[in-house]
């Protein structure tokens, strides 16, 4: 049985302008391909730049490009996989105070929970609803959510479309 194909975006949010080069290189190393991004200057982060990528390829790609980001700690970024024939999608987010967080998504964008962190979060929440909130504001990747939110609308202008919000 051969691999699904998906597609997906990729979000630099907020990048420094010396590593720019080298995440076109560790991206196109998770594509198989050479790939260069139209780099714009990101208004909320003085120095910074921002793009966007849609991509296609095998059903893991995402996770190919979230992993080829990781460690570089001033960048902020996401990735989305969208589902495939018989594969859930996808998201990552990282920040460089929350590290990374990845979720499940459905067929149209929701974080899916799995029920065990949600027995988990009912667990330390222990009947204090505010811990128990906190817990599933975590699960669903609320922080990373709230981090980036003001980066995603800096690129409003930019030509990619958002088909659905998660969160």
């Amino acid at each position: 049985m051969s691999t699904p194909m998906t597609k997906g975006v990729l979000f630099v949010h907020s990048s420094p302008r010396a590593l720019c080069p080298h995440l076109e290189w560790a991206a196109g190393r998770a594509l198989g391909r050479a790939i260069s991004f139209d780099w714009e200057d990101q208004p909320i982060l003085r120095g910074a730049q921002r793009a966007e990528v849609f991509w296609e390829g095998p059903h893991g790609t995402g996770a190919a490009l979230a992993s080829a980001l990781r460690g570089w700690e001033h960048l902020r970024y996401e990735v989305s996989e969208d589902p495939a024939q018989g594969v859930d999608g996808a998201r990552w987010m990282h920040t460089p105070d929350l590290g990374i967080f990845y979720a499940q998504t459905d067929s149209i964008g929701n974080v899916v929970v799995p029920e065990d962190r949600i027995r988990y979060a009912m667990e330390v929440g222990a009947g204090n609803a505010v811990e128990l909130q906190r817990e599933l504001r975590v699960a669903l990747g609320q922080p990373w959510d709230d981090e980036l939110e003001p980066f995603r609308h800096a690129g409003d202008g930019s030509s990619v479309i958002w088909l659905h919000n998660v969160g």
